[in-house]
């Protein structure tokens, strides 16, 4: 794959699992193709899989606020999920279904070149991070691999029915900010 276009239109047609009998539309992903920073959920929802974006329905809009109180937009990061198409009512990925999709999220991680990765929710940790990941006990906490660094936070729908746990999402999201700074400080002075 030479770009995310060309990956995308693979996305759409792909029948690699069950999913691809339910979706209306498969939702690829989408923001800034050089972000320093991605987001990954767990899988679309319905608003998204009726509308074919990621993040559109009230959790969307939720994450939409929670990037602008750390002064970022939906155009300066990149934002997808484990699946690209709708679990039946929204249920969590089955293993088999993620592991169907995850080669077009390594594919989209390859293009992007992220610096940052973030993992929306217990699921998606899961995928990413380590399988024995607990989003109560590991989330706010960095990793490196490679040339990556990954961090978990709560999934904006989990905060919807936890609003209790927006502090600590805060905690992570300005710590999300704070290691942005200092990769482009450290960037700048190099060059």
């Amino acid at each position: 794959m030479n770009s995310l276009d060309e990956l995308n239109l693979f996305c759409k047609a792909c029948q690699k699992c069950r999913l691809h009998e339910t979706r209306i539309n498969a939702v690829f992903g989408e923001g800034f193709q050089n972000a320093t920073v991605m987001f990954i959920g767990e899988g679309p929802g319905f608003s998204e899989d009726k509308i074919g974006r990621s993040f559109v329905g009230k959790a969307g809009q939720l994450l939409d606020k929670m990037l602008d109180a750390i002064n970022f937009t939906r155009e300066s990061i990149y934002i997808t999920n484990i699946v690209k198409c709708r679990p039946p009512d929204n249920r969590n990925p089955m293993e088999d279904e993620a592991e169907a999709c995850l080669p077009y999220l390594r594919w989209q991680v390859k293009l992007i070149q992220p610096k940052i990765i973030v993992c929306l929710g217990a699921v998606a940790s899961k995928y990413i991070l380590d399988n024995d990941f607990k989003i109560s006990r590991d989330r706010g906490k960095w990793q490196q691999k490679g040339n990556i660094n990954f961090i978990a936070t709560y999934h904006p729908a989990y905060l919807l029915r936890n609003p209790s746990a927006k502090r600590e999402a805060w905690e992570d999201f300005k710590a999300i900010r704070d290691k942005v700074k200092e990769i482009e400080n450290s960037t700048e002075v190099k060059a």
